[in-house]
């Protein structure tokens, strides 16, 4: 991710950077890393605590790719339906494969079999899990679209700025992407291209590699936009 990390510190920001446990290069994967979605926000929160700690915070943005889009709009009031939840944990509905974590829902099955205690436990996806601290906020291919509520989506009032690939087939625009830019009032994108796949933003050797570029520096004006 240093194409976005680069852009907002050149454009003088503080820019931290999290590792979510169960999903990250570092320490492995864990099937709640991916499917407990709504535990990221609550790591985003915890590290803000903490900087808030050592200095005084300035307006806060955040920006996320993929999964990351959902967490940050989470951030701003976005909230996941259980029940779509619970429809997915036990099959109703199709889990597109995760191409890092092949597997993902059989592996979190077997920790968590789909019982009451599982179904209780998915309510926590319902909370409302904005920060009021993040006042802006960008997208990037953002993932777990088809998850969020409309009404949740309605409610957000921050600025939302959303990049997608056109050749995504990891989280589509018509079923990722869209449900942000639509029933967000205040959200604004673009397509970063119409040949651009999911995994240009982060391949090592995309296929255009001025695409993820520019979508950073796209980034950067965004929040310097609206954080001042």
């Amino acid at each position: 991710m240093e194409w976005l990390v680069r852009p907002l510190h050149e454009a003088g920001f503080r820019v931290v950077a999290l590792d979510h446990h169960g999903n990250n290069y570092v320490d492995g994967y864990e099937p709640e890393g991916f499917l407990h979605v709504w535990e990221r926000p609550r790591d985003v929160s915890f590290a803000l605590d903490v900087l808030d700690g050592e200095q005084l915070l300035g307006p806060v943005g955040v920006a996320g790719f993929s999964l990351g889009g959902y967490t940050a709009a989470a951030l701003v009031g976005a909230r996941v339906d259980p029940q779509i939840l619970w429809a997915v944990l036990t099959g109703t509905v199709p889990l597109p494969e995760i191409p890092e974590f092949p597997g993902a829902l059989e592996a979190l099955r077997k920790k968590y079999p789909p019982n009451d205690s599982s179904r209780r436990a998915l309510e926590a996806a319902a909370a409302d899990l904005s920060d009021p601290r993040v006042r802006a906020v960008f997208q990037v291919a953002p993932g777990a679209g088809s998850l969020v509520t409309r009404e949740s989506l309605a409610a957000v009032e921050v600025p939302v700025g959303i990049r997608w690939g056109g050749a995504d087939t990891v989280n589509p625009y018509d079923v990722d992407t869209e449900p942000y830019l639509k029933y967000i009032p205040t959200a604004s994108g673009g397509s970063a291209g119409p040949h651009v796949r999911h995994d240009d933003f982060f391949a090592p050797e995309p296929a255009d590699p001025s695409v993820r570029v520019q979508v950073g520096r796209e980034a950067a004006a965004f929040f310097q936009q609206h954080l001042g």
